[in-house]
C-alpha cells in the first residue's frame, strides 16, 4: 500500500554525511539544544607516515595531538540560529584551527558547512550516505 511507502520524515541534518572531498564521513546528531557532529569514518584511517590511526596531529594543543580522528568532535557549541541553520565553531583537523561555522540544510540529501575566519569565509557541501 502507499502508505507504508512513505519516505522518512524529514531528520534535517540528523544522520551520516559524506564530506564534499568524499574523504570522511560525519555523524550529526542532536545535543543539548544544538548539534554534534563526530568523524566516523575516513578513506585513509591509517596515516601513512606512521603507520598508526590518524590522529588531530596539527592541534595546538599537544597533550591532544595523539587523539584519533575517528570519533573526533567537530562541531563546537553548534545552536539553531534559524529554520534550517545552526551557528556555533567547527574544528579543522587539517589545521587544528576552530572556526565560526553555520551549517545549514539545503534539502534531505545536502548539508551546507561553512567556516570562516573574519570576513573570509569558505563552504562545502556533504552529502547524506549511509554508515
Amino acid at each position: 500500500t502507499p502508505a507504508s511507502v512513505r519516505a522518512a520524515p524529514d531528520s534535517g541534518p540528523v544522520g551520516y554525511w559524506l564530506t564534499q572531498a568524499g574523504d570522511a564521513k560525519v555523524q550529526v546528531s542532536r545535543c543539548g539544544g544544538g548539534l554534534c557532529g563526530k568523524v566516523v569514518w575516513l578513506r585513509e584511517p591509517i596515516d601513512s607516515a606512521t603507520g598508526q590511526p590518524q590522529a588531530d596531529n596539527k592541534n595546538p594543543d599537544p597533550s591532544l595531538r595523539n587523539r584519533p580522528i575517528i570519533g573526533l568532535q567537530l562541531f563546537l557549541d553548534m545552536q539553531q540560529s534559524a529554520a534550517n541553520s545552526w551557528s556555533g565553531r567547527i574544528y579543522n583537523a587539517d589545521d587544528g584551527q576552530s572556526y565560526a561555522s553555520t551549517v545549514t540544510a539545503l534539502d534531505q540529501g545536502r548539508l551546507e558547512v561553512r567556516g570562516c575566519v573574519g570576513a573570509l569565509c569558505g563552504s562545502e557541501i556533504w552529502t547524506r550516505t549511509t554508515r
